[in-house]
């Protein structure tokens, strides 16, 4: 049996990281399979294209090229194999964020993204998309407090502005794919939404 793919996308500090460890947890307890990974990365040589992306100056097609080599190395060594064992996938970011940031934030061509995604990924796209929607300035404050910021999350409000239009444009396009969950709520009112995203699909 095929397992399911599951993705968690939004903009730098909107939560993905705290609750894809929370659903982990919650679907284990439940005797799923599960395989936690993320984007840009997930495998050696995704993870050294990663450091590439956040941290060396280079242009937007630059950056889609090097995240959707880094994608297929990821889909062939990690993603297809865990679902054909049946494992659920629980992905920090996939290519809804490629459109987002360098079709939106880098306004770069998504005529070239959408073809560079139909080579890649031969259609695989996720079961289930969890979008931590969030206000850019909510975003910025948190991640002031945590981290120095890299490439990306060094940008301007207007950048993440454009970013998140990037990702109402893909939820839009494939609304049944995408839940969209409101970010600015408290972790537990957020988790309560993610539960519910999940809950609601009729595979469990």
């Amino acid at each position: 049996m095929s397992g399911r793919f599951i993705t968690f996308e939004g903009i730098d500090g909107a939560g993905k990281s705290t609750h894809i460890e929370a659903l982990a947890g919650w679907l284990r307890a439940r005797g799923h399979g599960v395989v936690v990974t993320r984007e840009p990365g997930g495998t050696p040589l995704a993870e050294q294209l990663r450091e590439l992306v956040l941290h060396a100056p280079m242009d937007a097609l630059c950056e889609a090229l090097l995240v959707f080599a880094a994608r297929r190395d990821h889909l062939q060594n990690v993603i297809e194999p865990a679902l054909a064992r049946g494992d659920t996938v629980l992905c920090d970011r996939f290519t809804d964020a490629t459109f987002a940031y360098q079709g939106g934030g880098r306004g770069f061509d998504t005529a070239v993204l959408a073809r560079l995604e139909q080579w890649v990924q031969q259609g695989r796209q996720p079961d289930l998309t969890l979008w931590f929607d969030l206000a850019p300035a909510t975003a910025a404050a948190r991640r002031g407090a945590a981290r120095t910021p890299d490439r990306f999350e060094a940008q301007d409000e207007a950048f993440f502005d454009r970013v998140r239009a990037g990702y109402a444009a893909r939820a839009a396009a494939d609304p049944g794919r995408f839940a969209r969950l409101q970010a600015a709520a408290d972790p537990s009112a957020v988790w309560q939404q993610v539960q519910a995203a999940v809950e609601a699909r009729p595979w469990w």
